[in-house]
């Protein structure tokens, strides 16, 4: 029998650990005083989350909620917190329901996390950005803060819990911006509910290290306040009673009438971001934010997950990939090609129940 000579065994296991270490860095874990403290640790691909990343932060997130007094989540460098899910791995039929499974776990966690979880949304925030930071108990936004889910632009819809967290914000502004991919910046993403506090990004150091040495969820609520400046005016404020008027409507054919109607350069702004959308995400979006209003967090997830899954399978989301990130042609074939295209049919065959054996499975459900 055929023996690994021990220098060649112990080369692998050199070269497997510096993988392993090369691959950890892709997110770090630090305790501070009271807190367990994550930097997602990926700058030059702005913090994008991949499987690795959230494969890591599950257990340490759990251990930390048993161990620690509070969590705090940030990202490594100046342009971004999180940019959303490394999507390019994620069309892909065998890895992409891994990662949506480990993810939404995450997002799972989060969302009933019994400790408090803060996270410093500075710099761009996006899809599953939002899914690491919107569910936690506080969301600290910054000037730099520039928020987004602009999932109907790449043949996806708002997941990550975006189906539980955008119908519950003010007068449709969550339907607005989950469908048309709008982007909130700053003191706005205090404005819309989606942050819970406004902190000037040179003050969070500061702030991180007296948020570590807090005893106590009031400690910490206080501490918040100290640090919080008032939000200015809403931005949308001009356009809310249209927002409102417009993303009431219960089909996307009728919210663009609306829009017809408005006549304004928000309206006519609007109209052209939807033609340039995805018309099978924009159905699809339209029908999970209605159902997920309805939902509570984990029946939310377990719906976004028959979607993902069957976004995997389908043509339109490795097709918009294929044109915004990998060709960069920016003229994707969508197919169904026009909203008149997309049928009741093609809509609700995505909210199907997957087999039993695929169906999303939480880290802590009772066998």
């Amino acid at each position: 029998m055929f023996k690994l000579g021990t220098n060649l065994t112990r080369n692998t296991a050199i070269i497997f650990n510096r993988l392993m270490s090369s691959q950890e860095q892709e997110v770090l874990f630090e305790t501070l005083n009271n807190a367990g403290v994550i930097t997602l640790n990926r700058p030059k691909a702005l913090n994008s989350l991949n499987t690795n990343m959230v494969t890591m932060m599950l257990p340490q997130l759990q251990e930390w909620e048993r161990s620690k007094g509070l969590v705090i989540i940030k990202g490594a460098g100046e342009k971004a917190f999180c940019a959303g899910g490394d999507v390019k791995s994620a069309i892909d039929r065998v890895e992409g329901p891994k990662f949506f499974h480990t993810e939404y776990n995450v997002n799972y966690l989060i969302g009933k996390y019994k400790i408090p979880y803060i996270a410093f949304m500075d710099g761009i925030t996006m899809g599953g950005g939002l899914g690491v930071s919107v569910h936690g108990r506080y969301r600290i936004a910054t000037e730099k803060t520039l928020i987004a889910m602009p999932e109907t632009k790449i043949g996806l819809f708002p997941d990550v819990g975006g189906s539980y967290f955008l119908p519950r914000l003010q007068v449709n502004l969550g339907l607005y911006l989950g469908l048309t991919g709008d982007r909130l910046k700053a003191k706005d993403v205090v404005k819309s509910g989606i942050a819970t506090h406004f902190v000037p990004s040179r003050r969070l150091f500061e702030l991180e290290k007296l948020l570590s040495r807090c005893n106590n969820d009031s400690e910490i609520r206080n501490l918040l306040n100290k640090f919080n400046e008032p939000p200015e005016e809403f931005s949308l404020a001009s356009n809310i009673k249209h927002i409102n008027y417009c993303f009431a409507a219960s089909t996307i054919e009728e919210i663009i009438e609306r829009l017809q109607k408005v006549q304004n350069d928000w309206s006519i702004k609007t109209l052209k971001t939807l033609s340039q959308m995805c018309p099978g995400s924009l159905k699809i979006t339209l029908r999970a934010l209605q159902r997920g209003a309805q939902l509570d967090l984990p029946q939310c997830l377990r719906m976004e997950y028959r979607l993902a899954c069957r976004a995997t399978e389908n043509h339109d989301f490795p097709e918009g990939v294929r044109a915004l990130l990998i060709d960069k042609d920016n003229n994707p074939q969508w197919n169904p090609k026009t909203l008149d295209d997309v049928t009741e049919d093609y809509v609700e065959n995505y909210f199907k129940k997957l087999p039993e054996d695929r169906e999303l499975k939480y880290f802590d459900a009772k066998l």
